[in-house]
């Protein structure tokens, strides 16, 4: 199978793509919804026209773009004219962050310790960052004394964790926020389309690659009333937004089916794994939590070694405590929980998962941890 017209690379033949085996890894993102694909092709006739112009292809594609945004503004809950789309979840993150910086004339942003990077980085230097407890539940009582400070323009609580899938208790958050006059960011990229966002918040963001729509699409929702002055011209991909849109909503419908479906293959995991391996720690909180998504950890087992074995037999998870692409350092988010930082696996799940599928996981997971630890001489 040859790649894209005029590029000269070839791809991998259809047989070998359909043969790499289990998708484990949905909270890095999830494998595209089919009627993303059916929305991008109709939109690709009638949204390509900038729609910022006036003529009538123009036209056409506004009104994709304003009913895209009237779809994603009712799933989320906001006005169609409090949302905007950007370029992906890192760009709707340091769209937020920028312009509440820009409008309300300060710096500081108070983040939990273990927000994504996107939010960190944004942040920069000028941030205090707030512990979290073993389960990776905020500090509440460090929040509010990092608010009380007039150097503070933002406040950033994400509303679960991408790593170990603890719900944070945002509603909370945001009354600590409000009390301080400090607008609150909810990253909310790991839980729009699967669980509802409870309210409070000044600013929210998304990524459409996270509920299965194209990579690229980010949503940043801003409550009238917040102070913030956009830093950047939105996005007008009307074929991919139009796409975002269309997955968001079907997810959306199927959510509380998938999510009772997918917590009660998530428990099967957290039992089995804790009773199947020795010396393993299931992490995260266990009561608040996302329904597809379960970390844990492996005492004597070099993570990415153990990675690759999982690979090889057919099982495409990540880690906790991988090592990205632009860093060797180990996670942020497990080294603020206080958790073992090496030797972690994370399974996030999909609509795509089925049954057999986890417990084929389940059934070979012993052997492979074994396996590497054996090659340690542990």
């Amino acid at each position: 199978m040859r790649g894209p017209p005029g590029l000269g690379w070839s791809c991998p033949a259809r047989d070998t793509v359909a043969r790499v085996g289990v998708y484990f890894d949905a909270a890095t993102a999830m494998p595209p919804h089919p009627v993303a694909r059916q929305a991008f092709l109709a939109a690709l006739d009638d949204g390509w026209a900038d729609p910022g112009k006036l003529y009538t292809p123009a036209r056409r594609s506004r009104q994709l773009l304003d009913a895209a945004r009237a779809t994603v503004a009712e799933v989320l809950g906001v006005r169609p004219d409090e949302l905007h789309f950007t370029a992906g979840g890192t760009d709707a993150v340091r769209g937020a962050i920028a312009g509440v910086r820009r409008a309300r004339g300060r710096r500081r942003v108070v983040h939990s310790a273990v927000e994504h990077s996107a939010v960190i980085k944004a942040a920069g230097d000028d941030a205090v960052a707030v512990p979290v407890s073993l389960t990776g539940l905020v500090d509440l009582d460090a929040l509010r004394t990092a608010l009380h400070s007039p150097e503070v323009a933002l406040a950033a609580v994400q509303s679960a964790n991408h790593e170990v899938g603890t719900v944070q208790p945002v509603a909370e958050a945001a009354q600590l926020a409000s009390a301080a006059a400090v607008p609150l960011l909810v990253d909310a990229a790991q839980s729009i389309g699967r669980t509802p966002v409870p309210g409070g918040w000044s600013l929210l963001t998304g990524s459409a690659r996270k509920w299965g729509g194209p990579a690229g699409v980010g949503v940043l929702a801003v409550r009238k009333g917040t102070r913030w002055e956009p830093p950047w011209e939105p996005a007008t991909d009307v074929p991919a937004i139009l796409a975002a849109a269309a997955s968001l909503r079907a997810v959306h419908a199927e959510a509380a089916a998938e999510s009772a479906r997918l917590s009660a293959l998530v428990e099967e995991i957290r039992a089995t794994v804790a009773a199947t391996v020795p010396d393993v720690e299931v992490v995260g909180e266990p009561e608040r939590r996302l329904p597809h998504i379960v970390t844990f950890s492996c005492l004597y087992v070099d993570g990415e070694v153990l990675l690759h074995a999982l690979d090889r037999a057919g099982f495409a998870v990540s880690s906790g405590s991988a090592c990205t692409s632009d860093t060797l350092r180990p996670s942020h988010v497990l080294a603020a929980m206080g958790v073992l930082t090496h030797g972690n696996v994370r399974v996030s799940l999909h609509s795509g998962v089925s049954t057999e599928d986890v417990r084929r996981f389940l059934a070979v997971l012993p052997g492979l941890v074994a396996d590497v630890r054996a090659e340690v001489g542990m």
